[in-house]
């Protein structure tokens, strides 16, 4: 049989099949030996070993259209990161570093500020401004009003989107809202530290319609640049792309160079001054990384 990992706990693995349900399987030896290890998202071939149980074996991974590291998953076509315009406040250092991690995994990204009734349409659209040019699709919803969802059941139909963010910025809310049969556990914010419970403690992919599913991730409250070349990191910024052959030197990184044009286009507002400031600190990051 034919079928896809919608979630892996414990060396268990869990394979929905199309018109029979969802079956526990554990994967044989010989990924082990292959050094192959499933990933949520795989098309899989199984065995059947209890069918009125529900169990059995994942014989074969079958090839890839891509995977990602973080989140770890497979088959993916887009992702949407969740962040909230307000309680918590939007980390931007945080969400730029989830678009670096997109970007350089090649997987077209969404950006979704939930929580959009809790803020003005001014800060709302100041928000928005800040990724224009970022290269992906800015979007403003709010779950509990349910409002702005139409447009992204447009945007996940068909498609396999992973959903990520930090806690407590509603990606299991918009799930539940998507899918009423996730069934999700939803956190409250934390008053205290104004920061999100983790509810969601393993990557689950939802079948929610014809061909068209969405995985629910751990919210993470930081990610490292790990393995990054400091003199890569502008090409993972599309806004600066239209002004590197305007700067005196070839090699611009934009930062002290004189006649650089990606610094003239922040002075002039054309590029975010919040995402300029932000490469700049993650330059920063990695050349003491390099350094120590």
């Amino acid at each position: 049989m034919k079928g896809k990992i919608i979630k892996g706990i414990a060396g268990f693995y869990y394979v929905h099949v199309g018109g029979r349900g969802i079956y526990e399987c554990k994967a044989k030896g010989i990924f082990r030996n292959r050094k192959i290890k499933p990933l949520v998202g795989d098309d899989v071939l199984l065995d059947s070993l209890d069918e009125a149980g529900m169990k059995g074996n994942i014989t074969e991974i079958l090839p890839r259209r891509n995977a990602l590291i973080r989140p770890a998953s497979a088959n993916v076509d887009q992702a949407m990161i969740i962040f909230a315009a307000a309680q918590p406040a939007p980390n931007l250092g945080l969400l730029d570093r989830f678009l670096l991690m997109m970007e350089k995994q090649e997987l077209p990204t969404i950006i979704c500020f939930n929580k959009r009734e809790l803020v003005s349409g001014e800060e709302l659209e100041k928000l928005c401004g800040i990724y224009r040019g970022s290269g992906c699709k800015v979007l403003t919803v709010s779950v509990k009003q349910q409002e702005g969802l139409e447009q992204i059941r447009e945007l996940l139909n068909g498609r396999t989107t992973v959903m990520a963010g930090p806690s407590g910025v509603g990606k299991s809310s918009m799930t539940n809202a998507m899918y009423p049969d996730a069934e999700m556990a939803t956190g409250a914010v934390s008053e205290k530290i104004k920061r999100g419970r983790h509810t969601t403690r393993h990557s689950e992919l939802f079948s929610i319609g014809n061909d068209t599913y969405l995985m629910d991730t751990p919210g993470f409250s930081t990610l490292y640049l790990e393995g990054w070349d400091k003199e890569d990191l502008k090409y993972y910024y599309p806004e600066f792309e239209p002004y590197f052959e305007k700067c005196r030197f070839n090699g611009c990184n934009h930062l002290n160079e004189p006649d650089c044009a990606v610094k003239e286009a922040v002075a002039s507002g054309e590029i975010s001054n919040e995402r300029y400031e932000n490469y700049q600190s993650f330059y920063e990051e990695l050349a003491s990384q390099r350094r120590y």
